[in-house]
């Protein structure tokens, strides 16, 4: 099969299309895809790079990719939930004990997968997995957002930021969110009611007391935030652990969150996508052979939602 592996830690240059990789096997509690689409998340760069080999080191030569959408092709057997024909989405990355996306064929664990939403094509359902079930697990989960509540989402042009906007919307809260110039229009058709232009202005001029921020920035932007907070709001983050001294000193609370896409989430994004409540907002779409370019597109090109691998 083909499959887009790495043989060292490095830049874009280290991605290779391997014509013959072996075709993984399911393990007990797995299920063999066909993959059809799979998503690039920044976490496969930082993957590919080695900022998580201390962690997570890789046994090389190692296929990345963890969103995906597909078809099952065989199940372990201990599955009673899948069989094969199922058109499924969700994530079958190494962190979460899969074999890789970028490939024609991929195992993932059945506590990371669902079956696909009925109305959107497979590349639609292969850019949900992680960045849907960020914005939900954030705001759903930790945040706990409520009708008429007022919420600022930095990045809200981006992969997981297009879902918090449109998210937060259909929990009926009023989105405000920090994004360039070029895209203060593409975020108010997502439904954003204040679109902030981070290079121009400064967010924390324009908004007071609100009750919760979504971080997808970090850095300097999650500790200038406390100060829009009301007392007892909140801030996650997707960019590490903010500052609790400040949390402190600001009486809110926050979170640094790790995203966990099971199946009870992944179940809800599909519920959210087939109610059409959401909508996977695809940049651009490439072929597996192009998995170089893009990297690059993702990686230096800014773009608006998610990049897509069309495998099938």
């Amino acid at each position: 099969m083909k499959a887009i592996q790495i043989n060292k830690y490095g830049g874009i240059e280290v991605l290779e299309l391997n014509q013959n990789a072996p075709e993984p096997d399911p393990s007990e509690k797995q299920v063999l895809v066909e993959v059809y689409a799979a998503s690039i998340n920044p976490i496969d760069w930082k993957l590919r790079e080695g900022y998580l080999k201390q962690m997570v080191p890789l046994s090389f030569p190692a296929t990345l990719g963890g969103d995906f959408s597909g078809v099952v092709n065989k199940v372990g057997k201990s599955v009673t939930n899948f069989k094969i024909g199922d058109q499924i989405y969700g994530q079958a990355g190494i962190l979460n004990g899969g074999s890789g996306s970028f490939a024609q064929f991929a195992t993932a664990n059945i506590d990371k997968v669902s079956q696909k939403p009925k109305n959107i094509d497979f590349v639609q359902a292969s850019a949900l997995p992680l960045a849907g079930v960020s914005a939900l697990q954030a705001l759903e989960d930790h945040i706990h957002l409520k009708k008429g509540q007022k919420i600022l989402i930095h990045g809200g042009a981006g992969g997981i930021g297009t879902f918090a906007i449109q998210i937060a919307k259909s929990l009926g809260a009023y989105v405000t969110t920090t994004v360039s110039s070029d895209d203060l229009n593409f975020v108010k058709s997502l439904g954003a009611d204040q679109a902030i232009d981070y290079k121009n202005e400064a967010f924390e001029q324009l908004v007071k007391n609100i009750d919760c921020v979504f971080d997808t920035v970090g850095g300097k932007i999650t500790d200038r935030s406390f100060a829009v907070l009301k007392k007892g709001g909140i801030i996650v983050s997707m960019v590490g652990q903010p500052n609790q001294d400040l949390a402190q000193e600001f009486g809110t609370a926050a979170i640094g969150q790790g995203t966990d896409a099971n199946p009870e989430r992944l179940n809800r994004l599909t519920k959210l996508a087939e109610s059409e409540k959401i909508k996977a907002q695809i940049d651009k779409v490439f072929s597996l052979t192009q998995a170089k370019e893009a990297f690059r597109h993702l990686e230096e090109g800014h773009p608006r939602g998610k990049v897509v691998l069309k495998i099938k």
